[in-house]
């Protein structure tokens, strides 16, 4: 059977993830030290307190915690999501509020309900490739507005708004990460964040509003009050709202949630229904004790602390060895450094020489949906252990200066 010829054109536009492809190369050789994936460091997960849970959860033996739940979520732990909205300035109901199988079923379940081929979603430059992914299954048309220190260009964007709507296109929303941005580590300021909700407004056009890092920021660089969510002071429905536990609690328990309107949430609730019937329940339980027994809460200090630290080890590192040839922005929290090499340099070319020196990360045009961005490149600090970093920004600044070299006129390119 030939399956080639029966694809469907939407599986024609897919493409695997580069982080994905890092972490397939990372798993086949243990000498590599890997700062392509965002993931927790695992020394971080509160494993005393999940085996005390998952044992009391499985001694009791309720019936519900094994058995399928509601599409919607598990109600108590919907309660719980709601106060911790309310902390977060975001009113919600259970009319408003979704449990999803991860922030990445909300990018998916945003994509299904609201998007069209050939319809238009707007997305910083750079901006996550797991949305980039979502938005691009669907066929939508992908628009890239540039980005500034502080976030996204608010210029560019009506610029770009405007463009579109004369080429005839429609805008269906725009795709940001006000905190600690994946990649590029941004915090959008406070000012641009009711700039922007005032433009959605005015222009008719919802914004996707990912946040998975607003609780991870860095004591000696940002506040709790820089990562107020733009929701927080939505009152016209122009916000779509995805959260999640992956970065606090953990990823396997694939436990997250989305804010919208009641007229979204209802409509993803059906899309949900013909994914997965309804998130893990077991997990859903595990995710809703951590909360009330105060581990989460426990939890939130002690990782600003212990990522702060991490990302700290790495920008010393690569100071030592690396300074006057690549530079970035000091992230304030989150989990990704992101750099600029010499623009001369292609990262996915370094990447290969990298893999020579043990070492391996993101390249930048991945992020790009405009093919630009080749000279950055994506180092998660978050996995690996302080010593690691050190020695991983050792292997990268051997590899960026003999790439350097090779790039020098009348130098001879080697690998």
């Amino acid at each position: 059977m030939n399956y080639e010829t029966l694809f469907s054109r939407g599986a024609d536009t897919m493409r695997q993830s580069p982080i994905r492809q890092m972490g397939t190369v990372a798993a086949q050789r243990a000498d590599l030290i890997s700062f392509a994936p965002g993931y927790p460091g695992a020394d971080a997960f509160a494993w005393d307190d999940y085996r005390a849970i998952a044992d009391d959860l499985l001694r009791g033996r309720g019936a519900d915690v094994l058995q399928y739940g509601p599409t919607h979520g598990f109600r108590p732990l919907v309660d719980v999501l709601i106060e911790i909205l309310k902390k977060r300035g975001i009113s919600a109901s259970h009319e408003t509020t979704l449990v999803t199988t991860g922030s990445q079923q909300g990018l998916d379940l945003v994509s299904r309900t609201l998007l069209d081929p050939g319809d238009v979603v707007l997305l910083e430059l750079p901006s996550y490739t797991g949305a980039i992914a979502a938005f691009r299954n669907t066929r939508a048309v992908l628009v890239g507005v540039k980005q500034q220190a502080d976030g996204i260009d608010l210029d560019d964007l009506q610029d770009v708004l405007q463009r579109v709507r004369q080429e005839g296109r429609r805008v269906k929303f725009l795709y940001v990460t006000p905190n600690f941005q994946n990649p590029s580590g941004s915090l959008l300021s406070l000012e641009k964040r009711l700039r922007l909700l005032e433009w959605a407004g005015r222009e008719g056009v919802p914004i996707v509003e990912d946040d998975p890092y607003g609780d991870l920021y860095f004591e000696d660089a940002a506040t709790a009050a820089e990562t107020r969510p733009i929701k927080a002071d939505d009152r016209d429905d122009s916000v779509i709202y995805l959260t999640s536990f992956s970065k606090t609690l953990a990823p396997a328990f694939r436990t997250a949630w989305v804010a919208a309107p009641a007229s979204v949430v209802a409509k993803f609730d059906v899309a949900k229904q013909a994914i997965d019937l309804c998130t893990g329940n077991f997990d859903q339980h595990v995710v809703y004790e951590a909360c009330v027994r105060g581990v989460l809460a426990r939890r939130i200090p002690e990782l600003r602390r212990y990522y702060q630290h991490k990302r700290t080890v790495m920008e010393g590192a690569l100071r030592r060895e690396l300074a006057g040839l690549v530079t970035w922005p000091m992230p304030r929290g989150g989990f990704f450094l992101w750099a600029a090499l010499p623009q001369e340099m292609d990262s996915q070319v370094l990447l290969q020489r990298a893999m020579h020196h043990g070492v391996i990360f993101v390249a930048g045009g991945a992020f790009f949906v405009d093919g630009s961005g080749r000279y950055f490149i994506r180092l998660s600090f978050s996995q690996q252990t302080p010593e690691r970093i050190e020695d991983g920004c050792v292997r990268l600044a051997a590899a960026i200066k003999e790439e350097h070299a090779a790039l020098q006129p009348g130098t001879a390119r080697t690998a």
